[in-house]
């Protein structure tokens, strides 16, 4: 029986290798909008956070996801991503 590969993801924040699932994925749309991806589908370039309350408040005070990004990010934005979190 061949075992299933789990998609590993580095998170921006603690550096650590997760598992896909334990991770957030957050993206900047060809647009230029800022999105919270569940799916890991969305178009455009991508850095996944822990999801972990913590790990968010760290980013945001570093300012690490507007760096990886490349683009300023509004507290509307942590706002949707730390409910995404608590879900």
């Amino acid at each position: 029986m061949k075992v299933k590969k789990i998609p590993l993801r580095t998170c921006v924040v603690t550096k650590e290798n997760l598992p896909k699932k334990e991770l957030l994925r957050i993206v900047r749309t060809p647009e230029g909008d800022i999105e919270v991806d569940e799916t890991g589908k969305v178009n455009g370039r991508g850095a996944y956070i822990k999801k972990d309350i913590e790990v968010l408040k760290e980013a945001q005070k570093t300012k690490i996801l507007e760096k990886r990004l490349e683009c300023k990010i509004s507290d509307e934005v942590y706002e949707k991503i730390k409910n995404c979190i608590e879900k």
